[in-house]
């Protein structure tokens, strides 16, 4: 089993802070004349670092709430910062008219400003109605609890939050929504508390359902996947991408994008040897997470991977997902 991401019950309420900043402007090394694209805007922590270092941003998100901190950047950089609406799957589309883009950045996964707000529906510390989407658009978290049948919602469980108890908790949430509609994110959180129980000092016992109905409502492994080649074949020679990833699902993706031999089968020597193709990324850096200071300064970075890499002059690869080791929905464990 992966490392997840932080019980919400140890998480600091407050300002968005964005995790492994230094270690990310090293990374992308913004600069006059130095072009970014900031994939994942959020609360605006990374574009206004690259800003104030004198960078140009190009940033996409999205997520409406964001505009606020959208205008706070307009206002204060209005010649080299841009806002573009819209998924980081597209973002060689959506970036493309502002190219040549430099360096791409991707913070993958829930931001602290989503979880602090009790209306949309992510965190189950708070009360709120069970929605959990990142565009506020599509099929809700409520939709997939009060609609899937047990085994299909076992399997969703299992398979995006690593949830061994999943075919216990899918039974008791067909039980009680016998009753009622489950609606808010606290009456399910009771809900699997109950049906596996809470022990003392270990993290809350809904963390692992509730990552893996967000995965599920925002697409978010096929946002990634779509996102890493997009960057592959936005970039030029030269150009640098650097992912924060937040659990292990996600970081084993990015891992193998960046370095195929990760995720193949080993050749066997006896056979034929198969052609060696130049890789798409060069100087890709081993994983970096937070320090110390870090880890006391701000817990949500706990979890936080970072992965960077080199654009090379190879050809971009068509997307594929096979040997990302993309988790699918088979059947609960």
């Amino acid at each position: 089993m992966g490392k997840r991401s932080m019980p919400e019950a140890e998480q600091p309420q407050g300002p968005h802070v964005p995790v492994l900043l230094a270690e990310v402007l090293a990374a992308v090394s913004p600069g006059p004349h130095v072009r970014i694209l900031d994939g994942t805007f959020g609360a605006g922590g990374y574009s206004r670092a690259f800003l104030e270092a004198g960078a140009h941003v190009i940033a996409l998100d999205r997520d409406p709430s964001v505009l606020p901190h959208v205008e706070a950047l307009v206002g204060d950089f209005p010649d080299r910062f841009i806002f573009v609406p819209g998924t980081f799957s597209a973002l060689d589309v959506l970036a493309q008219p502002h190219a040549p883009i430099d360096a791409v950045v991707l913070d993958i996964g829930v931001s602290s400003m989503q979880l602090d707000e009790a209306d949309r529906g992510f965190s189950f510390m708070r009360e709120g109605p069970l929605d959990m989407r990142m565009s506020r658009e599509g099929p809700s978290a409520a939709d997939l609890v009060n609609q899937l049948d047990a085994e299909p919602l076992a399997n969703l469980l299992y398979a995006y939050g690593e949830e061994r108890k999943s075919r216990r908790i899918a039974q008791f949430i067909v039980a009680a929504r016998a009753d009622a509609p489950i609606e808010t994110t606290v009456q399910l959180a009771r809900i699997i508390e109950k049906a596996i129980g809470r022990k003392p000092g270990d993290a809350h016992p809904a963390t692992r359902s509730f990552q893996a109905l967000r995965i599920a409502v925002n697409a978010e492994f096929d946002q990634l996947v779509e996102g890493l080649f997009a960057a592959e074949r936005l970039l030029d020679e030269g150009g640098r991408l650097a992912v924060v990833s937040f659990h292990s699902l996600e970081d084993r993706i990015v891992k193998r994008f960046f370095d195929p031999a990760k995720g193949g089968p080993a050749q066997s020597r006896h056979l034929p040897q198969a052609e060696i193709r130049p890789l798409p990324w060069t100087s890709v850096a081993k994983a970096v997470k937070a320090g110390p200071e870090e880890l006391a300064r701000n817990p949500r970075s706990r979890s936080a991977v970072l992965r960077c890499g080199t654009r090379s002059d190879a050809p971009a690869r068509p997307l594929t997902y096979e040997g990302l080791g993309v988790p699918r929905i088979g059947s609960a464990a």
